[in-house]
């Protein structure tokens, strides 16, 4: 049985010399060998093959069917090893590859399609690949390999532990979404406290702490529950109904239907930092992409008064 762990990378690229010369001699002065040397490599590839790939001639070689078979094979293994070779360094130049990404939801409505479309118009060979998730699944899949950039923030959990370099991006405050005849619908800003009997409408599951308890305890009452929907987005059709209101992350106004009026809020206004995440030897495309993200104006615009 033919002994393929002889045909490493250098003995198919003096093979394939060999063969488009139909010359040891010319083979030799090409890359730089005596004609003995590539002499010596062809016969032990011929004893790793099993039999002559090669005929000797007066003037020369040819390949036998054994060789021409090799030969098919060595050439498609040798341009597929350049490809690789171009394909990693244009990766390496931030020019080509895939980009994975990951974000959590309300980062996927403005500031990461905002900014992934300028990358991709000066990146047009990156393909972009995008998985949304929470926080720790994000930085579990970085961990592991899975992704080369993740945006994420140091909401409910805090900041990631090692294994990951983080790039501030900005901070994410709280607004009020409320409906168009709310008697606090004309304000510029809405104090906290003026909102303690309102009814509120969430999303979490009962009992998970939310930037909304973290909110109100700081402003000194607790939330009236309300109407809780499944989907963040949801929440907006209760608020114009007029059956409740809602806090929205600034990363998410554009989403705010135009029907809804939302407010900043006055004073001590919480807020999560949000970040991106490479891994510690990032690739120069996720490392520029991350110095977009941080460049990108969010839609911050409220709904007029």
């Amino acid at each position: 049985m033919p002994n393929t762990n002889a045909f490493d990378t250098a003995a198919l690229r003096l093979f394939d010399e060999v063969a488009r010369s139909g010359s040891f001699t010319a083979a030799a002065e090409l890359l730089g060998y005596t004609q003995s040397a590539v002499s010596r490599r062809v016969a032990a590839l011929e004893r790793a093959a099993g039999g002559p790939l090669f005929e000797r001639l007066a003037r020369g070689v040819r390949l036998t069917p054994a060789g021409a078979a090799l030969h098919h094979h060595a050439v498609a293994v040798l341009e597929r090893l350049e490809r690789a070779g171009e394909e990693l360094a244009a990766i390496h130049r931030g020019r080509g590859g895939t980009l994975r990404l990951g974000a959590f939801a309300t980062a996927n409505v403005d500031l990461v399609p905002g900014t992934l479309k300028r990358f991709a118009q000066r990146r047009p060979d990156v393909e972009l690949r995008l998985v949304e998730g929470l926080t720790a699944r994000l930085m579990d899949r970085l961990r592991a390999g899975a992704l080369d950039l993740a945006v994420i923030s140091d909401y409910p959990a805090g900041l990631p532990g090692e294994g990951a370099r983080l790039v501030p991006l900005r901070e994410d405050r709280l607004l009020v979404a409320l409906p168009s005849g709310h008697r606090l619908a004309g304000e510029t800003d809405v104090d906290l406290r003026e909102l303690a009997g309102e009814t509120w409408i969430e999303a979490a599951p009962r009992g998970q702490s939310t930037l909304l308890l973290t909110a109100c305890a700081a402003a000194g009452f607790t939330p009236r529950g309300g109407l809780r929907v499944a989907e963040w987005t949801g929440k907006f059709g209760f608020v114009a109904a007029g059956l409740g209101v809602t806090l929205v992350p600034e990363l998410a106004a554009r989403a705010v239907p135009k029907d809804l009026v939302l407010r900043p809020l006055r004073g001590m206004a919480p807020a999560r930092k949000v970040y991106a995440a490479l891994p510690e030897t990032p690739l120069p495309a996720a490392l520029e992409l991350a110095q977009m993200l941080g460049e990108w104006e969010v839609c911050t615009t409220v709904s007029p008064t």
